[in-house]
């Protein structure tokens, strides 16, 4: 199974808590006004990777965490879901995953709602320029939600929800 990526972020801070390995994906419909990332829209864009190797590389860091990243990686939600589940069993790493799609929306569909079990935290919702807010911590929008999936690992960062 393969996922267009864009690029790999090794030993980030950027994209959650602690050290972690982002993976940004290529492809994202959503195209927000405003984007920090719009080369990441075409979904033709960069390169096509394993599964496998993918899981190389989120091995190859023991110390670090893993963000899925993009565009939206929910656009190629399949091979996500299977690199996610490889993570949890063979790892137990935390995973973050940010997208342009709401949670409840998510957890309708019956594609999409597959990777919910393992994402430990998601980011949700589309980047809204008018409400967006430098001060937040790993969003860059009020509207976006962290939104705990797991666990409450992470209650201290302002705005952030537990399911």
């Amino acid at each position: 199974m393969k996922i267009r990526i864009l690029d790999i972020a090794y030993e980030t801070m950027a994209d959650g808590p602690g050290l972690r390995t982002s993976i940004y994906c290529a492809g994202c419909a959503h195209h927000c006004p405003g984007c920090h990332n719009p080369q990441s829209w075409d979904f033709a864009a960069g390169q096509e990777m394993d599964v496998e190797e993918l899981l190389m590389i989120v091995k190859d860091d023991e110390f670090a965490d893993v963000t899925f990243s993009g565009g939206d990686p929910l656009y190629q939600v399949e091979a996500f879901t299977e690199l996610a589940r490889r993570i949890k069993e063979e790892t137990g790493k935390n995973i973050w995953c940010y997208t342009g799609f709401k949670y409840e929306d998510i957890q309708a569909d019956d594609r999409m709602s597959r990777i919910l079990p393992y994402i430990d935290t998601l980011v949700d919702g589309p980047f809204v320029a008018d409400l967006r807010d430098p001060d937040l911590p790993f969003r860059g929008s009020s509207n976006q939600r962290i939104i705990h999936l797991t666990k409450k690992e992470d209650d201290a960062i302002p705005g952030t929800v537990s399911i």
